[in-house]
């Protein structure tokens, strides 16, 4: 179905309670700026969705066809980024929410990027290593009609990392007959990738986090965090918080179990741990707690780093923390939004179109290196980092106070309002 039909339709290819959220996210921001109902639609369907299905042979001899998708949001600005999901409740809603949020979060930063996001229904941690080279090289395959450095760039996401990132350069560059290590981000350094960009959405995180705290005049060294989601983002941020911002860490949670210490965790303990075995589920099990309590619990600073529509409208009531750092994409729904506004003396909301775009800021560096051959240190890249950081959180605050709205609707007016105005200046092609 074309996406222009879409919204006269009960059902879509869109059709995901993910996507509802993001276009009811928009819907707001919409209407306080005053956007003509004509362009609202045209601002919110994504220009191209693909979906393939991605035979593989399996190590048991057996061929299973797999489900992948890559929705473009817009090319007002430039071409389309996004990271590369491996989850099996991938949808195509789903993707296409996750590509609007990517095109607010680069306008917001300024970024030369419209956005993106792709993906495959495939629980990574089910194939062996044949397998999941298999399924990576497979899906770039088909994409590649549909991406290119001028065109849409892949990274890494939820259930992917800088190998599957490696097999996805390695299989465009086999087909183009050249390296082309500018068509992925979050590649190995080795191979054109950029130190930090492993580390850099934590590493985001932590500094809006000390941004808020200085302005809030919070002393670290008092603060408590506790941290849903010990992944990448999650256990980098959990790692910085703890022993270079002197906060201590009571809470670690993943998809197999929520730790809650009072007196603190001990999270390199938790790091090795995961190394060894996976995951949390054997790590510290005297202090486990019930994972339906674990964003209610008491901290100074909570961090949910995992996945989407974990703060509603039957928790965010209760939640008891003085700021909110939302590290994962959408973990807040719209019912959780307009509770948290009416706590905005209480709970410091940095939302996650400005909070979780380090990744996608230090990824841009990666690209521009790879395009220039020309290489920056990690201390560099950290530096121009914090830079754009600082530029967007301070943009977003001084709107939110001058507007007296709430860091969401600052955040998303602003990167709205740049995708609009690229939009209307472009004009629509005959």
């Amino acid at each position: 179905m074309d996406a222009r039909d879409s919204t006269n339709s009960s059902a879509t290819i869109y059709d995901d309670e993910v996507f509802k959220m993001a276009c009811d996210q928009f819907s707001v921001i919409a209407d306080y700026l005053n956007i003509d109902e004509g362009d609202r639609e045209w601002a919110t369907y994504p220009k191209r969705a693909v979906a393939v299905t991605l035979p593989v042979h399996m190590d048991d001899g057996s061929t299973k066809a797999f489900q992948g998708y890559r929705v473009q949001h817009h090319i007002a600005l430039g071409p389309t980024k996004g990271g590369t999901r491996f989850a099996l409740s991938l949808s195509m809603g789903e993707t296409a929410a996750l590509a609007m949020w990517m095109s607010w979060k680069c306008a917001l930063a300024q970024l030369p990027y419209g956005g993106a996001k792709g993906g495959v229904a495939v629980d990574p941690t089910k194939l062996s290593r044949n397998e999941l080279e298999a399924v990576s090289r497979r899906y770039m395959q088909e994409m590649i009609p549909f991406v290119g450095p001028h065109t849409d760039i892949m990274g890494p996401d939820m259930g992917t990392n800088e190998q599957i990132m490696a097999w996805f350069m390695d299989t465009y560059s086999v087909y183009m007959g050249y390296a082309v290590n500018e068509i992925v981000t979050g590649k190995p350094v080795a191979i054109g990738g950029t130190e930090g960009r492993r580390e850099a959405t934590g590493r985001g995180v932590v500094y809006l986090i000390e941004r808020a705290m200085s302005m809030l005049k919070l002393n670290p060294e008092k603060c408590t965090a506790i941290v849903q989601g010990f992944g990448n983002v999650g256990s980098v941020a959990a790692l910085s918080l703890a022993y270079k911002s002197g906060v201590k860490v009571t809470g670690i949670s993943d998809h197999t179990a929520a730790i809650y210490n009072p007196k603190g965790i001990d999270v390199k303990a938790a790091e090795q741990h995961v190394f060894k075995k996976g995951n949390l589920r054997a790590f510290a099990q005297d202090d486990h707690v019930d994972p339906k309590e674990f964003l209610t619990l008491p901290c100074d600073i909570l961090i949910p780093a995992a996945v989407d529509r974990v703060i509603t409208g039957k928790n965010a009531g209760q939640l008891k923390c003085r700021i909110l750092a939302e590290a994962a994409n959408g973990p807040t729904t719209p019912e959780a939004d307009r509770i948290l506004e009416k706590r905005w003396d209480e709970i410091f909301v940095i939302p996650d179109i400005l909070c979780n775009a380090g990744g996608v800021i230090v990824s841009y560096f990666e690209w521009v290196q790879g395009l220039q051959a020309f290489l920056w240190t990690e201390s560099e890249v950290t530096d121009k980092l914090f830079r754009i950081l600082e530029h967007s959180f301070a943009q977003v605050i001084r709107r939110a106070k001058e507007h007296k709205i709430s860091h969401r609707t600052a955040a998303m007016a602003t990167g709205v309002e740049r995708v609009i105005k690229a939009k209307q200046v472009r004009g629509l092609f005959p």
